[in-house]
C-alpha cells in the first residue's frame, strides 16, 4: 500500500536518511523502531510531504506521490498522528473529530465517518464536550487517532502514540490497532514501547543513524545481535519487559532530532 524506494535526505553535509527502502502492507501493523535521532520522524515527514527527499521515491498504492503536497496525499488516503500532540486546543473533543470529517466530506462526499462513533471506539464519548487542550497526553493521543480515522485513511502513520498512556491504556490501544489492521488498514507505527511493538507488529524495520539496519518479523529482529547492541540491549530476558525498559532509556519525550 505504501512503499519507500531508496529515499535519502541530506542537510548540507549531514545525511539524515541513506537509501532507505520500506513497505507497508494493507491489513497489518508495520513497526519502525530505532534510537532517538535515527531518522524515524524524518522519514514520516518525507512520507507525508512535509519534507522533500534529496533522492528516492514514495509510492502510495503503486502511484508516485514523491512530489505531491501533503493535502493531496491526505486526499489519497494517507493520515498521520504526531510525536508532539497537534490538536485544535480551543475546540472540544467532538469538534476536533467533526472538523476532520467535514474536510473529508468536502474532498470525497459521503465518505466521512461518524465522529461520535469514532469517539466511542477510542473511549472518549464521556469527554466529547471537553476542550481538547485540557486533556492529559494519553487521552490526547486517542483523540488524535480518532481525528485521523475520521478521514477514512487507507494508510495510517502513528508517531509514538503510546507516549503518555499507562499500561492499561496501552493494552487497549494495542487491541484497537489489531482491529483496525484486521479491517484492512495499513498501519506504520513508530514507538519506543517494545511491549506494544513486539505484540502488535507483523513486520519491523530498524533504523540507526539514518540507515536501515535490519528488518523482519519481531522474533528475528529481537534476536539480531546488531539490533540488541544498538537499541534493544544485549541482555535477553523473559517476555519483552526487559526490552521495553532498555528501550525506554533512549527516551521518548520531545521531538526527535532529525
Amino acid at each position: 500500500m505504501l512503499e519507500v524506494r531508496d529515499v535519502t535526505v541530506r542537510y548540507g553535509g549531514h545525511v539524515a536518511l541513506h537509501s532507505v527502502n520500506l513497505g507497508v502492507e494493507a491489513g497489518r501493523v508495520t513497526g519502525l523502531i530505532g534510537p532517538n535521532g535515527a531518522g524515524k520522524t524524518t522519514l514520516f515527514n518525507v512520507l507525508t510531504g512535509l519534507l522533500p527527499p534529496s533522492s528516492g521515491h514514495v509510492l502510495l498504492d503503486g502511484q508516485e506521490i514523491t512530489r505531491l503536497a501533503p493535502y493531496r496525499r491526505a486526499r489519497r488516503g494517507l493520515a498521520r498522528t504526531f510525536q508532539i500532540l497537534e490538536l485544535f486546543g480551543q475546540l472540544t473533543v467532538l469538534e476536533n473529530v467533526q472538523l476532520a470529517a467535514r474536510l473529508r466530506r468536502r474532498s470525497a462526499p459521503g465518505a466521512a465517518a461518524d465522529p461520535r462513533a469514532l469517539l466511542a471506539r477510542v473511549g472518549l464519548t464521556a469527554l466529547a464536550d471537553r476542550r481538547a487542550d485540557t486533556l492529559p497526553t494519553g487521552l490526547g493521543r486517542r483523540l488524535e487517532l480518532a481525528r485521523a480515522l475520521a478521514v477514512r485513511p487507507r494508510v495510517l502513520l502513528l508517531d509514538e502514540p503510546a507516549s503518555g498512556q499507562d499500561e492499561e491504556e496501552t493494552a487497549a490501544f494495542a487491541d484497537l490497532l489489531g482491529e483496525l489492521a484486521g479491517e484492512g488498514l495499513a498501519i506504520l507505527l513508530v514507538e519506543h514501547d517494545m511491549t506494544l511493538v513486539m505484540g502488535v507488529c507483523a513486520h519491523l524495520y530498524v533504523l540507526d543513524f539514518g540507515t536501515l539496519m535490519a528488518e523482519g518479523d519481531p522474533a528475528s529482529v529481537r534476536a539480531d545481535p546488531r539490533v540488541r547492541e544498538a537499541y534493544l540491549g544485549t541482555v535477553p530476558g523473559p517476555g519483552e519487559a526487559g526490552l521495553a525498559a532498555t528501550a525506554a532509556t533512549t527516551g521518548s519525550a520531545g521531538e526527535e532530532p532529525r
